[in-house]
């Protein structure tokens, strides 16, 4: 992307560069040409139908192409590959999380291997931060209480600064880093010692302490929709809407689980705001997404008092602590 970024820059930085010298020169021309008139009464002038319609046309077709080329690199760079590595990223006052879906976590760094695309889910915890890297051509917004995404490919090995691009307080200048580009097997071994277990891993842990798997089930007994096969797919909510289940909508529905509530489920569940780190729910969505890629059932599971379902809790086990959750992820 950074080519095509650069190359669309030097295109419009050329035409500004030509239009102001040839504009400045036929300004210089004429006023040595016609310094003196040889008739110092006016004179009426008849313009030339060609040379209005050129400088109208000529300039009109330029901006076409400048708009046209723009677009494209702007689909482009909001539509990353599908096969993209993705990593999620957080931005607070004044530092820089990253975690790896494998599960390694890390504070102003960025390990990524070279000639890979790789998108990046950005939140933040407090204020507005933008995600700058300038060797890449890229900056993207950061945002409280959504979801948004960048993508680059590395194409050499080393090491690039990561800015903050948005003033965020008084240790804005400070929250710096730095993307780390190495290569697959260096990186391979670099994320081997990560050690917590996948960020889906970490979420289904995070899933039982909470108390979610006692309403979140696959029986009869479920107090809350299935989350399996949620991700991605259409959610009809009680007041008759119907929307995605994307990673903001699952956010919301962690940490405000009343704002929206699925079609045929009570409002029981509580919420989490304030009880969960940014963190904790980017795991949350990695692990429901990792349910979605799971078959969903096709009809109701069946249990005997001495079975235990996937997600839920056999009636002789110890309940968690907190509160159960109720009728969401909505």
């Amino acid at each position: 992307m950074s080519g095509e970024v650069d190359a669309l820059y030097f295109f419009i930085l050329a035409n500004v560069i030509f239009f102001t010298v040839l504009v400045g020169a036929l300004v210089a021309y004429f006023a040595i040409r016609y310094r003196r008139s040889k008739h110092p009464t006016a004179e009426p002038i008849h313009g030339s139908l060609v040379l209005e319609i050129g400088w109208t046309v000529i300039p009109l077709g330029i901006a076409l192409v400048m708009f046209a080329w723009g677009a494209i690199v702007y689909f482009k760079f909001y539509r990353p590959p599908q096969n993209a590595m993705e990593i999620y990223g957080v931005g607070k006052q004044w530092m820089w999380k990253f975690q790896h879906t494998e599960g390694a976590r890390e504070i102003n760094e960025l390990h990524v291997p070279v000639n890979r695309d790789i998108r990046v889910v950005l939140t933040s915890q407090d204020v507005i931060h933008d995600l700058g890297l300038p060797e890449f051509r890229l900056k993207g917004d950061v945002v409280p209480g959504r979801y948004t995404a960048v993508w680059f490919r590395p194409t050499k090995t080393g090491r690039y600064k990561i800015f903050c691009n948005q003033y965020c307080g008084t240790l804005h200048a400070g929250m710096v880093g730095e993307v780390i580009v190495l290569e697959p097997a260096q990186f391979q071994n670099w994320l081997a010692g990560g050690g917590e277990g996948s960020m889906a891993q970490q979420g289904e842990r995070l899933f039982q302490q909470l108390g979610c798997n006692t309403c979140h089930r696959e029986d009869s007994l479920a107090r809350g929709p299935s989350l399996v096969g949620l991700f991605g797919k259409p959610v009809k909510l009680e007041d008759g809407r119907t929307i995605v289940a994307d990673e903001t909508y699952i956010r919301e529905s962690i940490l405000n689980s009343q704002a929206k509530t699925v079609a045929g489920f009570q409002h029981i569940m509580p919420v989490f705001q304030g009880q969960i780190s940014e963190e904790g729910v980017l795991q949350l969505i990695k692990y429901i997404q990792e349910l979605g890629k799971q078959a969903p059932p096709s009809g109701p599971v069946k249990t005997s008092p001495s079975e235990t379902v996937p997600g839920a809790v056999s009636p002789g086990a110890q309940q968690p602590a907190q509160q159960p959750s109720g009728n969401k992820v909505r």
